[in-house]
């Protein structure tokens, strides 16, 4: 009488861990959004809700990105500007960043001054000017091109990279953080909309992160049922 020798399904088992770990992984990143998306939800309602300082009061630093600041912009109106590829509500456009010198002895700071829709081919003109705009806006930090951001060219920029714009606009020093502006610097021009902080944030995560976990369950399922029917049938 032969006795048949169970063989444990090896390569079943090391696919099935891997594709756990995976699975596994993804839930824990989404769990990890969900708590950024949150705390980022949370502090853009204080920053709508909190009173504006003057921007000289403030320190320029990432730490105090969407605080609201007030600040005079001689020439705002009509300054030069470059472009940077945004989009709003689905649309793609460009944001208009100039320089503001808002105090002496200081760097000037960009501002952004506002979205402008792709299909709208105007632009605000450029002539100098000692105009004061005042503007009330939020500290926005830079965010530096990545390995595939398109590489800036004819005054429009693919990133928030503020010492390359400040360079373009003919500055070399330039703080960490930009303005952008929630009161218009040409209030005549329609076409331009200032935009500060997102009117909506999706948060999903928590979703998602159930979508993955159920995913991990359900293949751990599959796995047991799969073994048991290999050994029941040996």
């Amino acid at each position: 009488m032969s006795e048949t020798r169970v063989r444990f399904p090896v390569g079943l088992t090391i696919s099935t861990a891997i594709a756990l770990l995976i699975l596994l992984s993804l839930g824990a990143w989404q769990v990890q959004r969900l708590h950024w998306k949150t705390a980022l939800v949370e502090r853009i309602a204080a920053t709508r809700a909190a009173p504006p300082r003057p921007i000289t009061a403030v320190p320029l630093t990432p730490a105090y990105r969407f605080t609201r600041v007030t600040l005079d912009c001689p020439g705002l109106a009509t300054a030069r500007f470059v472009e940077l590829y945004g989009l709003q509500e689905g649309d793609a456009g460009a944001r208009l960043v100039s320089l503001c010198t808002y105090a002496e002895g200081r760097p000037p700071i960009l501002v952004d001054r506002g979205f402008v829709v792709d299909t709208v081919s105007d632009r605000p003109a450029v002539t100098p000017s000692t105009d004061v705009v005042r503007l009330t806006g939020v500290l926005r930090e830079g965010v530096p091109p990545g390995a595939f951001t398109p590489v800036a060219r004819e005054g429009r920029f693919y990133s928030a990279d503020l010492p390359a714009m400040a360079r373009a606009l003919g500055s070399e020093r330039h703080p960490d953080v930009m303005v952008t502006a929630e009161t218009s610097s040409n209030p005549e021009w329609k076409a331009l909309v200032p935009s500060p902080l997102p009117e909506t944030i999706t948060n999903r995560h928590l979703e998602y992160a159930l979508t993955w976990f159920g995913l991990a369950a359900a293949l751990v399922g599959v796995y047991i049922a799969l073994v048991r029917r290999k050994l029941k049938s040996a």
